[in-house]
């Protein structure tokens, strides 16, 4: 009798995976979707080849959407200031990009409250959160020009990826390569000789300019270390086995040359959030590091940035595809030594105070410095000299519209960012911490929302002239 009973349990047993099975058998060939998980996959399930393979014919698709995105929310044809440039030449950005819905005008925004933008849809699609171009893969994406005048250089194209490439046009990115302003030596001007610093010319720029733990440190930074995406391991996103990256393959001559990344301290996938590479420039007034993470020194940033940032805050992925475990007492800090001089570009209308002078500036860049110590109320959190309060702030730009996927990413409440220093701010762009607002003009639009100060056009424009002088 007992055998019988366990014989019946088992064909009951049977009957019901048989039945799920039938109920679904796309899920059966698939597998489970599974639940999300704080970790990464340490063993790849397929030949390296495979997934090159699969990836390369999925990155047209790929790049077409994310393309599609970005035309739908900007207009991204090459205006540029004919007065304005940055260090070197370049001229920079003009806007707003952003386009409105249907109907739309910047002023009647202005006079909606934020629940009556987000039930009517009308919050600006290029003023929401920025997906990364492969949301789903995330990793460090670089802009071509970089790539390209690494090949220049004779290092081949180490930092292109076989299945991803840069999506903003390079009128909204920095001037390349950047120019270099140094603490200790102001006297000397733009001291990068127009060049990209590299282990090749490090010393040949630099020597009898810096001391040796100075050198030491700049080395270190031009240095390549193993990444997630670019490692020896089967587990890489280039075709051949990469020695890595170097901090200022990002943070390109101590500035930026606009590379995105995701940050690595949120789970799901889905939620984490395109991060643009900040300038290091004026590093030595700052007191927060990380457009969230709140770090609390640069030589923690220094050391989180090799062990977290680079593997996606894994460190069992990082243990595998090869972590730098950088000495603190020695390494850490004469890496931070250097990043500690890199200056702001000089601002020659502002005076000892970091306030306009009046004896030079414009009539327009007057009217804006007031608006900003005014109604614009920028100053609540920019202060000067340096246009930063040194803390974080939530902007809760959640209000202005409902949660939403887009090209995988869930745009959803962002939370506190740090408040970035304002100074030289024309010469890096794109703006905010997602690098979703294109321009200057873009920037005073969505604060115009957000704050709710119902600038008229032309403070808005007085706004803009104050920032160029920064």
């Amino acid at each position: 009798m007992r055998g019988f009973k366990l014989t019946l349990l088992a064909c009951f047993v049977a009957a019901l995976l048989f039945s799920a099975s039938a109920q679904n058998p796309q899920r059966e060939r698939e597998g489970a979707k599974k639940p999300d998980t704080s970790f990464s996959p340490v063993v790849p399930k397929e030949p390296f080849a495979v997934v090159m393979a699969r990836m390369k014919a999925a990155k047209a698709e790929i790049m077409r959407r994310q393309m599609q995105l970005l035309n739908e929310r900007y207009d991204l044809s090459k205006r540029v200031s004919n007065e304005v440039k940055m260090t070197r030449g370049k001229p920079i950005p003009v806007g707003p990009t952003a386009k409105l819905a249907a109907g739309a005008t910047w002023e009647r925004l202005a006079e909606m409250s934020p629940d009556e933008i987000r039930e009517k849809g009308l919050f600006p699609k290029g003023y929401l959160p920025l997906p990364h171009p492969n949301h789903p893969e995330g990793g460090m994406t670089f802009p071509d020009i970089m790539i390209d005048e690494l090949e220049k250089m004779g290092e081949g194209r180490r930092l292109e990826r076989f299945d991803l490439d840069f999506d903003l046009p390079d009128h909204f990115l920095p001037e390349f390569p950047p120019a270099i302003f140094l603490t200790t030596r102001p006297d000397l001007g733009d001291v990068s000789k127009g060049k990209v610093v590299t282990l090749d010319n490090l010393y040949e720029l630099f020597d009898g300019i810096l001391n040796p733990k100075q050198l030491e440190g700049f080395r270190l930074l031009v240095t390549q270390f193993p990444q997630q995406q670019f490692n020896v391991t089967e587990d890489r996103r280039t075709e051949k086995p990469s020695r890595g990256v170097t901090c200022f393959d990002c943070h390109v001559n101590g500035h930026t040359n606009g590379t995105v990344h995701l940050v690595g301290d949120i789970r799901p996938q889905e939620n984490r959030r395109r991060i643009e590479t900040p300038s290091l420039r004026g590093v030595t007034i700052q007191r927060l590091f990380g457009s969230q993470r709140a770090l609390k020194t640069v030589e923690d940033f220094t050391e989180f940035e090799q062990r977290a940032a680079y593997f996606d805050g894994d460190p069992v992925i990082a243990m595998k595809k090869g972590v730098n475990i950088l000495d603190r007492g020695t390494q850490v800090h004469d890496m931070s030594e250097l990043q500690e001089i890199l200056d702001f570009p000089p601002a020659p209308k502002l005076n000892l105070l970091g306030r306009l002078d009046p004896a030079k500036a414009t009539e327009s860049e007057r009217r804006g410095e007031a608006l900003f110590f005014g109604k614009a109320n920028c100053s609540a959190c920019h202060t000067p000299p340096y246009y930063t309060d040194g803390l974080m702030h939530d902007l809760k730009v959640d209000r202005f519209y409902k949660p939403q996927t887009i090209n995988g990413m869930l745009a959803t409440r962002q939370g506190p960012i740090k408040t970035f220093p304002l100074r030289g701010i024309k010469e890096s762009p794109p703006y905010l911490h997602d690098g979703r607002l294109l321009t200057l003009e873009d920037t005073v639009e969505f604060f115009n929302l957000v704050l709710g100060v119902k600038l008229t056009a032309q403070e808005k424009g007085d706004l803009v002239a104050f920032l160029r002088a920064l």
